[in-house]
């Protein structure tokens, strides 16, 4: 990891730090669950950003923070389900909970090819939701069009996510290889964070 791998990820931190704190000030004005959602997601991409930054890339294969990492989309996609269509947060959160679960059971029981399956099939729901549900709500009138800075980050996240799928699977998606995967990988997680706080913070009315 180079030193502007870490200026990246520390950036990262920082725009999830000011997250946290934007949701932190909503839930005192607008209490609701998807405050709690986001909240959660931001603070372990800041955790996951500072081991990142600590133990280096070798830290992605940890199965805990490969787990606890699925927290970051699935956050993400249950807070705009409670917020924007709350009666299907239940079974929505249920859904994300057993992706969560299974991909867990994979990881740790060694179950490769099941985690093939496991971890595209559930983050792909999640990534698909925080990008068509954005895009949704504009178009309902319901926020402005800079939240669809929300369906970018989620595309972003998506598209390195995807990538290290295929890598943990042992095969390379068109031309992330893995040394391209790592070096886009920082870049890309600090204009995710970005992408995020333009979204939620100008975008929602």
């Amino acid at each position: 990891m180079t030193i502007l791998d870490k200026l990246f990820l520390l950036l990262t931190g920082l725009t999830a730090i000011y997250l946290i704190v934007h949701f932190f000030k909503e839930q005192k004005q607008k209490k609701g669950s998807y405050n709690f959602y986001y909240i959660i997601s931001f603070l372990v991409l800041l955790v996951a950003g500072l081991l990142l930054i600590i133990f280096g890339w070798s830290a992605l294969k940890d199965n805990f923070v490969a787990v606890v990492a699925g927290l970051i989309p699935f956050g993400i996609a249950n807070g705009l389900i409670a917020k924007y269509y709350p009666k299907h947060e239940k079974w929505f959160m249920g859904l994300m909970l057993v992706g969560l679960v299974s991909i867990a059971i994979t990881r740790y029981a060694g179950m490769v090819t099941a985690g093939k399956i496991v971890y595209p099939v559930f983050h792909a729901i999640a990534g698909l939701t925080i990008f068509f549900v954005p895009i949704c709500v504009v178009k309902s009138k319901n926020a402005k069009t800079s939240f669809l800075f929300v369906t970018l980050g989620g595309t972003l996240i998506g598209l390195g996510g995807i990538a290290l799928a295929f890598l943990s699977a042992g095969k390379q998606l068109l031309f992330f290889s893995p040394s391209f995967v790592l070096t886009i990988l920082a870049p890309l997680l600090f204009l995710m964070a970005l992408s995020y706080a333009v979204g939620f913070t100008k975008g929602e009315k």
